[in-house]
């Protein structure tokens, strides 16, 4: 194939892949495509495995699509498909691209809808298959124990040397007025306290 041939750009199956990779490579960008599969796919096709995915022509391009729409015709080995037994009709296919995520969800989906065990793991946002959760898939809330001091209740001065006190205490020098005035009305020290006014004797009568 000529340099006027080459293609920077190659659309298949919906995945713009670029010219110059490995047509295993390029074959394993599409979702649901691993290397061996690939291998398999090229190896079936008679293609060169060491050739750009920008050499091929129109006619590969459409012989590799209709191979991974219908990967049954090929007559590859059960195993190698990524979807064997399907719950619903019980064949053995393979899926690529967004037909993977769709699947997924409707397997989930039916899960929570039957109340199963995995269906309220899925619900959750728990490990499903059966992982340690003891130290990991923590996700939300912060790990560990926040530190700061106890709460007070409401008018309630902080003790000396705890947090917060510095920001209660009155600044060095000045002092509130209600302090003042209850320093004012104390008695001084060592003096009989003030005796209360005598009864109007007058108002009994």
């Amino acid at each position: 194939m000529s340099a006027q041939d080459y293609r920077h750009i190659v659309r298949i199956v919906g995945k713009d892949i670029p010219g110059d990779k490995k047509i295993t490579v390029g074959l394993g960008q599409i979702k649901g495509v691993g290397q061996a599969f690939a291998n398999a796919l090229i190896g079936t096709l008679n293609l060169n495995p060491n050739s750009n995915i920008g050499f091929l022509t129109e006619s590969q391009v459409e012989t590799i699509e209709k191979a991974l729409k219908d990967p049954v015709s090929m007559n590859f080995p059960s195993w190698l498909f990524n979807r064997r037994k399907d719950v619903e009709t019980g064949k053995t296919f393979h899926l690529i691209t967004s037909d993977i995520d769709f699947t997924i969800r409707n397997d989930v989906e039916r899960e929570k809808a039957a109340n199963s065990w995995r269906g309220f793991r899925h619900m959750y946002g728990l490990k499903v298959r059966g992982q340690r959760t003891r130290t990991t898939g923590r996700k939300g809330a912060s790990v560990g124990v926040k530190k700061g001091g106890k709460v007070l209740p409401a008018g309630a001065v902080p003790a000396a040397g705890a947090p917060g006190a510095a920001a209660a205490a009155p600044a060095v020098g000045t002092a509130p007025a209600a302090t003042a005035t209850a320093k004012a009305a104390a008695p001084a020290k060592g003096a009989a306290p003030a005796k209360a006014p005598a009864a109007d004797v007058k108002a009994k009568k």
